[in-house]
């Protein structure tokens, strides 16, 4: 990792974008820019999406709802999130979550350590447009080798 020794701005259209998993991640801070501290991800889901199961064995995450509602597992809980609410997600519990209503969740999604967008590039594709990837079936070959490099845990489906 090449480290930084500077400051580190974006405007709000800017950074790179990848179409992960059905969603669309634009990198506001990658690892390097913040000397491997976090990574800072704006994220749009659609509607009706939901990541497998998962635990990070590394990185804490944390999300911070800018639009939609999202419903929320971490371990034994679960809450029920929207505009403006806040979630932590430790590592070594596993969690998940799916968008809730009619309308797509946009979000801020910081994770520490920062190397999520390391793992979202190996796993997604670069956007090739504005907004949303085409609707397709996940690489989960790809999703479960990547996963396994970054030290996550994909969970089969709650039962």
């Amino acid at each position: 990792m090449t480290m930084t020794t500077t400051g580190h701005a974006l405007g709000k259209e800017q950074g790179d974008a990848i179409w992960f998993l059905g969603t669309r991640m634009t990198v506001k801070a990658s690892s390097p820019a913040t000397n491997g501290a976090f990574t800072l991800i704006e994220a749009e889901c659609p509607s009706g999406f939901a990541p497998p199961p998962h635990i990070h064995q590394i990185e804490d995450e944390a999300f911070y709802l800018l639009d939609g509602r999202i419903d929320v597992t971490c371990g034994a809980d679960q809450w029920e999130v929207g505009p403006g609410g806040f979630v932590f997600l430790p590592k070594g519990i596993p969690h998940g979550f799916a968008v809730m209503g009619d309308t797509s969740a946009r979000m801020l999604q910081f994770t520490t350590p920062g190397q999520f967008e390391s793992f979202a590039s190996e796993v997604g594709v670069p956007a090739t447009g504005p907004g949303l990837p085409p609707p397709g079936a996940p690489d989960i070959p790809r999703l479960l080798a990547a996963a396994a490099r970054y030290q996550i845990e994909i969970l089969p489906p709650p039962h």
